[in-house]
């Protein structure tokens, strides 16, 4: 591959602009970003038209190594990062995609299980990853153990196609979910009535999470809710459908419409701003997960509702509920947000009968 260097001029005839040419197709000409001054007014100039012109070698050397190890296993030197977590961090940064998170927590998962800022390539071992499969399965459950794997696994993938490794070293080792011993609990149709009817000193974790009672939304999702998301009787999430590619659009019901209405008015009164003039603000000012969890602690003991209720138990009400009321499982997967029904039939459903005794009473009776 044979590269030229050409010069042009700016336009006040001050600085010289180069450029590498390699044909005269598309794509075969790139602006190298170096310049050199035209006429020299001190020794500064001086020296930086000589390092200028000397960076250019160096990276007009760098760009025929790059082609001309297209199609082989070498990796120039220049190309080579030598930390892999920085190149773990870069190709997230690439490849993260709207409303999918387990590429970005596989990579501050692993960061939190090497435990240093620094770590290289030939350390990534077939034993190591085993080590972080079992790190991870230790400290989450349900699918996340495997999402988070099998992100790994991706990107020491793409490296070993790069060039980092001979062999995957983690081709062999299968990513695991982790089913929870424990049946999540949730809140029955009644249980709704008896939040709703008792107060809360924080309004912010109280109409949140009557918010996402209504609408299955998570955390995540209601703690960033923007006054911009909330339109004419719709929310429109930052989950985006792996099938359509479009983000999520949740009808409101007519509690949450009021909840919105009603904070609207108290940030009208509060503030004297439209919603217009503070679209990109927070409906919710949210504590953490953590904080937030220890909240609804205390309004359940309120309530007198004695289960132990999370956040993500407002999801899982919600998908119950609806199944509850004969609303089919494709349905209530599209207001979930997923693609499919799988995850209603294996995750969001009724562990158990809601009233045994009246299931038990349609067997034959017969006096025994």
């Amino acid at each position: 591959m044979s590269i030229i260097i050409t010069a042009k001029k700016s336009r006040n005839k001050e600085k010289v602009w180069y450029t590498f040419e390699w044909g005269k197709g598309p794509n075969e000409r790139k602006a190298t970003g170096i310049f050199t001054h035209v006429l020299c007014i001190d020794q500064i100039q001086r020296n930086h038209n000589t390092e200028a012109l000397a960076l250019l070698e160096i990276k007009k050397s760098q760009l025929i190594l790059e082609n001309q190890s297209i199609g082989t296993a070498y990796l120039p030197d220049h190309k080579f990062k030598t930390n892999f977590l920085d190149y773990y961090a870069e190709y997230v940064k690439l490849n993260k995609r709207p409303g999918n998170r387990h590429l970005e927590a596989s990579l501050k998962q692993f960061q939190k299980f090497i435990g240093k800022s620094y770590f290289s390539h030939i350390d990534l071992t077939e034993n190591l990853c085993v080590r972080y499969r079992r790190y991870l399965l230790a400290r989450f459950t349900g699918k996340s153990p495997s999402d988070y794997f099998q992100a790994f696994k991706k990107v020491v993938r793409t490296a070993m196609k790069e060039g980092y490794f001979r062999i995957d070293p983690a081709e062999d080792v299968r990513a695991k979910k982790n089913p929870s011993k424990k049946i999540r609990q949730f809140l029955e149709s009644g249980e709704y009535i008896r939040l709703l009817q008792t107060p809360f000193h924080n309004n912010d974790v109280r109409d949140a999470f009557v918010v996402s009672c209504y609408t299955g939304l998570r955390w995540c999702d209601v703690s960033k809710l923007t006054w911009a998301s909330i339109d004419a009787g719709e929310i429109t999430t930052q989950v985006i459908q792996a099938k359509t590619g479009m983000p999520v659009v949740i009808t409101m019901h007519p509690i949450v419409k009021n909840i919105f209405e009603k904070r609207s008015n108290e940030r009208l009164i509060n503030k004297g701003k439209s919603v217009a003039e503070n679209s990109k603000s927070f409906v919710f000012h949210l504590l953490t997960l953590n904080g937030c969890n220890k909240a609804l602690k205390t309004w359940m003991k309120s309530a007198g509702i004695n289960k132990h209720i999370t956040w993500h138990c407002a999801r899982l009400s919600f998908s119950i509920l609806l199944q509850d009321a004969k609303v089919d499982t494709a349905t209530v997967a599209l207001l979930l947000g997923h693609s499919s029904s799988k995850f209603v039939h294996e995750i969001y459903k009724r562990f158990r009968p809601k009233d045994q005794s009246e299931h038990l009473n349609k067997l034959p009776v017969f006096n025994y």
